[in-house]
Parts: C-alpha cells; structure tokens; sequence
C-alpha cells in the first residue's frame, strides 16, 4: 500500500508509506493528487524542479505539502507524481502534473497542519502521517 486517507472529523487525514523517505514522500504526493482531482488521473505533462527546506523531518514534510498546494493556488499546477531527492533536511523534486484548467471540479486543501502529524522508521520502511485543512 502507498497511502491511505483515514477516518477525521473535520479535514482529511492521509498516511503514506515508502521503503524509504524518498518514497514516502512520493506517495504523499498521489494522496494529495487523489484528494485534489477526486480520483481524476491528472495527466503528468509538465515537469516543475523545486527545493524545499526543513528543520526536522515533520517540517519537511508541511513545508512539502505547503508547496504542492501553493503551486495549484498560485501557479494553477497541479501534481501527478513526484521525483523526490532527498539530503538531511533537504528536499530537491521533480513534480510532474498539469494545470488545474484542464480538470473541473477540482477540491481544495487550505492548508497542512501539525495536528496528528508523524514521520516514523517501520519495520518495512517509513510512515508519514499528517491532517490538512480543508
């Protein structure tokens, strides 16, 4: 399994798994697209490079997350996948996606959040675990 969307009150919270950070992180990135285009496949036509910065992993990961969702409020971009390289705390990407004015209906995510948020070593590899704001 790659990710799953858990039960919340309020906002959406997702899990996602990976042999390793680089691979948890990747699998973030299709729950986000999954929520986003609500199960619409989004066609991977343009590649965006970024970097991302982070004090601790779990920073990583928001800061992660508050980039995907500026780049679909700001940039109308709207990710498919993710290459993800990962050094410390340090994240340099390949997002592949499309612009959101090829899909209708797309939902919305205000913003990540710390609430419930883990970044943990497994047995088989890492679990990521974080609430967004919807």
């Amino acid at each position: 399994m790659k990710y799953e969307f858990l039960d919340h009150t309020a906002d959406i919270k997702i899990k996602s798994y990976g042999k390793t950070q680089e691979m948890a992180f990747e699998n973030m990135t299709l729950a986000i697209s999954e929520y986003l285009s609500k199960g619409e496949k989004i066609k991977a036509k343009v590649g965006k490079k970024v970097e991302v910065h982070g004090t601790d992993l779990e920073n990583l990961l928001y800061n992660f997350l508050d980039e995907l969702i500026y780049l679909l409020d700001a940039e109308q971009f709207i990710v498919a996948k993710a290459e993800v390289s990962l050094l410390g705390n340090n994240i340099k990407a390949t997002l592949y996606g499309d612009s959101t004015k090829n899909y209708k209906d797309l939902d919305h995510i205000k913003a990540p959040t710390y609430a419930e948020m883990h970044v943990k070593k497994t047995q088989s590899g890492w679990e990521f675990q974080v609430v967004v704001d919807v």
